[in-house]
């Protein structure tokens, strides 16, 4: 067996770990990103502040924000300093909320549009406003035209059921249901009328709130005539 620490065993081990070596660093390398276009320069600010140029990718800016520059100074290329799971987590979320702003920035836009075609001037706003408020009070007058009915319908019960006030046992079942009716018609009334008057100041407060950004939405999109010097 040849003897291990004879010079010709000893040159051969340090070829194979010269090889090893090389092959070590080609694994290296191949973590960069791809190689750029020939000619390319790559910069970087590194992280003691220094400005590094080189004409292959640099190592010591793999943490941070890299460029891929033209001969004639462009940019071809941003590269990225690599992530870790949580700095990429991040950087999605942030994506998605820049995108779920814009999207309601678009939403708003859209709303504004519309909102000055429906209503081109206070004119029409003001009039839209006033057939608004006066359906829900032809809503309420009805409300209370049946309330007043129902009242009155009662008084009538009542006059009856007095006849059997010495002895309530011999109310007709036929009185009976008419009462029962008759107070439950009153609670749906009052029931109605109290949602027909929230419905009047939820008309008025949304046309409030409605003129509020037309008039902003108005004096953008109609600037003011200058007046004639006389």
């Amino acid at each position: 067996m040849p003897d291990p620490r004879s010079p010709a065993i000893a040159r051969a081990l340090r070829t194979l770990a010269g090889l090893a070596s090389l092959a070590f660093g080609g694994l290296s390398q191949a973590q960069a990103p791809a190689a750029g276009s020939p000619g390319s320069i790559y910069t970087c600010t590194d992280a003691s502040g220094r400005r590094l140029t080189s004409d292959r990718f640099i190592p010591e800016c793999a943490d941070r924000l890299q460029l891929e520059l033209s001969p004639g100074g462009s940019v071809r290329r941003r590269i990225e300093p690599a992530l870790s799971p949580q700095q990429q987590a991040e950087r999605d979320q942030r994506r998605k909320d820049e995108e779920r702003a814009e999207a309601q920035r678009r939403d708003e836009r859209r709303r504004d549009l519309a909102l000055v075609a429906r209503y081109p001037d206070a004119a029409a706003h003001d009039r839209r406003r006033a057939e608004a408020l006066a359906q829900a009070e032809a809503e309420i007058g009805a409300a209370r035209k049946r309330l007043a009915e129902l009242a009155e319908a009662r008084r009538k019960l009542d006059g009856e059921l007095e006849f059997y006030s010495k002895d309530p046992s011999q109310v007709p079942a036929a009185l009976k249901a008419r009462l029962a009716e008759n107070t439950s018609a009153v609670a749906l009334q009052e029931r109605l009328l109290k949602e027909q008057v929230s419905e009047r100041q939820r008309i008025d407060a949304r046309f409030d709130e409605e003129r509020q950004r037309l008039d902003q939405l108005w004096g953008v999109s109609r600037p003011a005539v200058p007046s004639r010097v006389r």
